[in-house]
């Protein structure tokens, strides 16, 4: 019988490139359509970008710096909560270690820059 849950160490994922750094994706799979969550570990420069069907929620773990949000700079620090509206232009500066929990799960085709 299949099991009614997926377990993940992120700890154990291999890090990947992705626009603020790098990031260990856990739950990204075929046979899950609910959500997907990462470990991001957030570089100075942070490439800004934005997602037609994802939504985002950013926890911020380590380090302290802002949100570029549609333009609008938010300062964020450990427990800061954000969630990131499909639309949204975003990207983080300052380093920063960060859950990231996708909602659907991530689909590197949505991924969009200007």
């Amino acid at each position: 019988m299949a099991k009614n849950f997926i377990l993940a160490d992120l700890n154990q994922i291999p890090p990947v490139a992705c626009p603020c750094g790098q990031a260990r994706r856990a739950f990204a799979l075929p046979e899950n359509g609910a959500a997907s969550v990462h470990l991001v570990e957030i570089r100075d420069d942070a490439r800004a970008h934005y997602h037609k069907r994802m939504t985002e929620i950013y926890l911020v773990l380590d380090g302290e710096g802002h949100l570029e949000l549609d333009g609008e700079k938010v300062p964020v620090k450990p427990m800061t909560t954000v969630l990131i509206k499909p639309g949204c232009r975003h990207r983080a500066v300052g380093a920063m270690k960060i859950i990231n929990i996708v909602v659907p799960p991530f689909d590197a085709a949505d991924e969009w820059f200007d």
